[in-house]
This record gives structure tokens, sequence and C-alpha cells, in this order.
């Protein structure tokens, strides 16, 4: 096994010892109850998940409405 090969195996293992889940990256637990809520409200897929969380996000910037989505964000704990 490559050197850069043992480093990855690492790393994924020190995530999952912490709690963190890989879906696109490695996020916390209170992400994931996120994600979940998500996908349940509207069966998207993961990937449907991500293409439409960057086609809000880019709207909201281009919109001049960043600061509103993340103090939306922040009211609902989110």
């Amino acid at each position: 096994m490559n050197k850069n090969a043992e480093k990855q195996k690492r790393y994924r293992l020190r995530q999952k010892e912490i709690g963190k889940k890989q879906v696109r990256g490695y996020i916390e637990p209170k992400a994931i109850e996120c994600y979940e809520e998500l996908r349940e409200k509207t069966g998207w897929s993961d990937n449907e998940i991500l293409s439409n969380s960057l086609r809000i996000t880019y709207a909201a910037y281009r919109c001049g409405q960043i600061k509103l989505l993340n103090a939306w964000l922040k009211e609902n704990e989110k």
C-alpha cells in the first residue's frame, strides 16, 4: 500500500472515530441531522441535494441575499 493511501485510510478512520460521516466530505452529527431532514422532506438524492444547495446559495449570492440566508439558518439552528 502506498503512503498516500495509508494516510487517507488513517484520516477516514479518525473522522469516523470522532463521529463524522462521509456524505460528500466529512460532516458532523448535527449536519447529518439536517441532511437527513432535507432528504426526507424533499425526496432528493445526494446528487440533487448538492446541486440544488449550490443553486440556492448562488441565487442568494446573485440577489444579494446571503445575509438573509445566513440569518434564516441561524434562526432555525441549521
